[in-house]
């Protein structure tokens, strides 16, 4: 179940990027700064030294890293290690964006001049799906040849004084750390210098499905190009753009399995090369493709908790890794050059003792002074960093799963492949090109000026309104199970909000379920007169709006305090026994040891289920969902890390599910048949070991194939110790791949916060309904006002008689203050 607010992770702070400092040329060696009578500056009568600087790693972002140091800071020498020769690079083209050519633009015009005169510029993306092209304009590239990058950073270099060695290994790590007062890894993917001090990097290397080989034809594609070849063994893709007047990069994709039955995993560079282009000779027209040393390989994302140690730092693909879906490598690598450079120039020019002159005095001063540029430029570049892997993230798993996919109708498969990564979304598409985005909607037969959001929904012998749902969240303000008048404020406060869904918070089957004594429960007959109450107000005042309620046992995550009294802290006295399927505590020393459950007592739980499912229906819900995720009791059998029975009811998933099945039907069997059924699930525990994604495709196909009529997809909040990779939309790749593996209606939930993000959602064919619970929270109206925003005034979003007075946003104030 979702948690209010208090549950939330607190958002990293992000430095405040430092500006550059005025350029300076000064070479190194510089005389010693003479004060006013002939003196030295005290820095030089203390036996000063050049601050010296080893970069292990000569690709862009190290050698911009270098250039921007000799810039900013006066007098340091910088050196450079090489292993290959100058125009030895393993690429061809490399993308920029706008954001990071301002950056070297501001940073170091020169540069910035010497590229301009190269890029290759284009608006438009082309997505191939079966013999279709479909185009979408207003994007805005630029893209050079890597060589040629690699010269422009050479000569930079070279013209500042820069130390460039090539064909030269560095010295070993350690070795530079004490020769050098710092130490640039920028030695890629593989970096020798991180994985010396990978223990304290906290370095995570993940492989990821696809095989793919970069490749270059001898012309100039006209746009972006995504194409797919469906063949007889599987999925392949085609990645395309220009860098030259005369050349294109040419990055040929697939599935690990689809890549050995093709045979691909048996060619050599030149063989893997024809072979591709006959793949996408529609493509190329016929023209071959070059390599250049180019090999199959899998993409990894390289994460470390943290980028500096001592006075060696991490840069660009030794630090972070982004899929080059998102074209991001060389872009994040120049834009960690610019912070880098700019701290340490700000921190050594403002540094008491002789910093200033881009000297040194022979004392351990100088590593604080480090220290500290380090840190501020970790704490500046890991928030950026970090949205930039998970939306590269998103991006590549939707290519591995592109199979998925290519049954879409021609529009949809294209706009589902233009916001795969959630950073381009409906809105932010529409202004970039207004023309597609009304095709796609033409073609979905969506009614004329309605936003995907606002079409309605059907579910058995329920329609909703519209594709909003108020998330599950729990109040802790019951009395002995009892919902009362805040619940009555609460509920319907946000069905006259617009939802076509609201949800109640987790409504417990027994006083023993509760999670907390503020809990509410449908477990005697005063509790469904009570919810019965609040129904009738919500359909009575909001015609139209459907109720739903969550049914649930918290397991071993039970008796504890309220929610701002301690979250999952036992209650200070009155704690009730806590059952599971394994004598497993929640929190290992501090949370109370539950009962293993045993056949009389699975008996016993089953019926309490049936028995509060009876009383919802004579509440009048609409809708019914059976908790079975985030760790509570029927969760805690579907995971491997919290069931450990030995029973029929453990062992293997299809034994794991046996007992949640088991209650879904006897709840079915009661529930009315027209009414629909739904039942959430952690889609992954986030903890090694636990539900995976590959799970999670089973449960729901074990609910669908029992009756479920749609899926809630949520994940985590199963063991205390888990990871979650939280993020925009951060859960919805898994209700996506369970929707359109399955064929299953699917609610997606997790950070959806924006109404652009749901109508993104929703066209792309991802998702069927969006749950949301926090922005509920803070506007119980937000479906209304989303309605409002987006000048939507038809049926999916009526406003309450009451309220229409209300349906356009007031008149601001006038500019003048009058």
């Amino acid at each position: 179940m979702t948690q209010p607010p208090k549950g939330a992770q607190p958002p990293p702070q992000r430095a405040q990027p430092t500006p550059p400092l005025p350029p300076t040329e000064a070479p190194a060696g510089r005389a010693p700064r003479a004060l006013p009578g002939g003196r030295l500056s005290p820095p030089q009568r203390t036996r000063a030294r050049p601050f010296r600087i080893a970069v292990v790693g000569g690709g862009p972002g190290g050698l911009y890293a270098a250039a921007l140091l000799r810039r900013l800071t006066p007098g340091p020498e910088v050196t450079v290690w090489e292993r290959n020769a100058p125009d030895d690079t393993f690429g061809f083209g490399v993308v920029l964006s706008d954001e990071t050519l301002g950056g070297i633009e501001h940073a170091d015009p020169a540069v910035y001049a010497a590229l301009r005169e190269d890029f290759v510029r284009w608006d438009d993306i082309d997505v191939v799906h079966r013999g279709q092209t479909l185009t979408s304009g207003g994007h805005g590239f630029a893209a050079l040849g890597r060589r040629r990058l690699l010269r422009i950073l050479h000569e930079r270099c070279r013209a500042l004084g820069v130390r460039l060695n090539f064909r030269t290994h560095a010295p070993p790590a350690a070795e530079l750390a004490r020769s050098y007062d710092l130490v640039i890894a920028a030695d890629g993917v593989h970096s020798a210098t991180r994985q010396d001090c990978a223990d304290v990097f906290g370095t995570r290397l993940t492989t990821h499905r696809c095989r793919y080989i970069w490749l270059s034809a001898d012309f100039a594609f006209d746009a972006f190009r995504f194409e797919i070849a469906e063949t007889e063994h599987g999925v392949l893709q085609l990645h395309g753009y220009p860098y030259a007047p005369d050349a294109s990069t040419v990055i040929v994709e697939a599935r690990e399995e689809v890549w050995r039955r093709a045979g691909l995993d048996r060619l050599d560079e030149r063989e893997s090369t024809r072979r591709c282009a006959e793949l996408f000779a529609d493509a190329l027209g016929g023209r071959p493709l070059r390599g250049n040393r180019s090999q199959w390989t899998a993409f990894r994302t390289v994460v470390n908790e943290r980028w500096w140690h001592g006075n060696t730092v991490l840069l660009g693909d030794a630090a972070h890794t982004a899929h080059f879906s998102i074209g991001s490598g060389t872009k994040l690598a120049i834009e960690d050059a610019v912070a880098l450079a700019n701290h340490l120039a700000s921190c050594l020019a403002n540094h008491p003792g002789g910093h200033r002159a881009g000297h040194l005095p022979s004392h351990c001063q100088e590593r604080s002074s480090v220290s500290e540029a380090l840190a501020a430029y970790e704490a500046e570049r890991r928030p950026a960093v970090e949205s930039t892997q998970r939306a590269a993230r998103a991006s590549l798993e939707w290519f591995e799963n592109l199979s998925l996919y290519v049954d879409q109708p021609p529009r949809r498969f294209a706009f589902n492949l233009l916001t795969r990564s959630r950073r381009v979304t409906h809105d932010n598409l529409r202004l970039r090109d207004a023309a597609f985005v009304t095709a796609v909607e033409r073609e979905a037969e969506l009614p004329p000026d309605t936003p995907p959001m606002f079409t309605p929904f059907r579910l058995r012998g329920l329609t909703l309104r519209n594709r909003v749902v108020v998330s599950p969240m729990d109040m802790y303000s019951a009395q002995d199970g009892t919902p009362g008048d805040f619940h009555l404020v609460h509920l319907g406060a946000r069905a006259l909000g617009g939802a076509g869904l609201v949800m109640t918070e987790m409504v417990c089957v027994s006083p023993e379920g509760r999670i907390t004594p503020g809990c509410t429960g449908l477990y005697a007959d005063a509790h469904a007169a009570a919810w019965r109450r609040v129904v009738d107000f919500a359909h009575d005042a909001s015609p139209g709006t459907a109720l739903g309620v969550q049914l649930g046992h918290s397991g071993r995550k039970g008796s504890t305090r309220l929610m701002w009294e301690g979250m999952d802290d036992p209650l200070p006295r009155g704690n009730w026994p806590l059952v599971a399927p394994s004598p497993l505590p929640y929190r290992r020393g501090v949370s109370q040891v539950p009962q293993a459950l045993d056949t009389a007592g699975l008996a016993a739980v089953r019926e309490q289920f049936v028995a509060a499912a009876r009383r919802a229906a004579r509440a009048g819900f609409d809708l019914l969902e059976l908790h079975c995720a985030h760790g509570y009791l029927l969760s805690s059998f579907l995971s491997p890390l919290t069931n450990h029975r030995t029973d029929a009811y453990g062992g293997t998933l299809a034994a794991r599910l046996r007992y949640p099945l088991e209650v879904f039907d006897a709840v079915r069997e009661v529930w009315p048949a027209d009414s629909p059924m739904t039942v959430r699930i952690s889609a992954t525990d986030w903890a090694e070991g636990g539900t995976t994604a590959d799970d999670a495709v089973a449960v729901a196909a074990a609910f669908a194939a029992h009756g479920a009529d749609a899926v809630d997809v949520s994940t985590g909040q199963v063991v205390p110790d888990e990871r979650p990779d939280f993020g925009r939309s951060y859960q919805t790749p898994y209700a996506d791949r369970i929707r359109n593996e399955l064929g299953v209606p699917v609610i997606a939930v997790g950070a959806i916060s924006s109404w652009d993000d749901v109508n993104s959602l929703l066209l792309a064919g991802r998702v069927d309904l969006c749950a949301l619970g926090r922005p509920h929270l803070y506007d119980p109206h937000w479906t209304l006002h989303a309605a409002a925003e987006q000048g939507y005034m038809g049926p999916g979003a009526p406003w309450p008689l009451p309220y229409r007075a209300g349906s356009r946003r007031p008149p601001t104030g006038r500019a003048d203050g009058r």
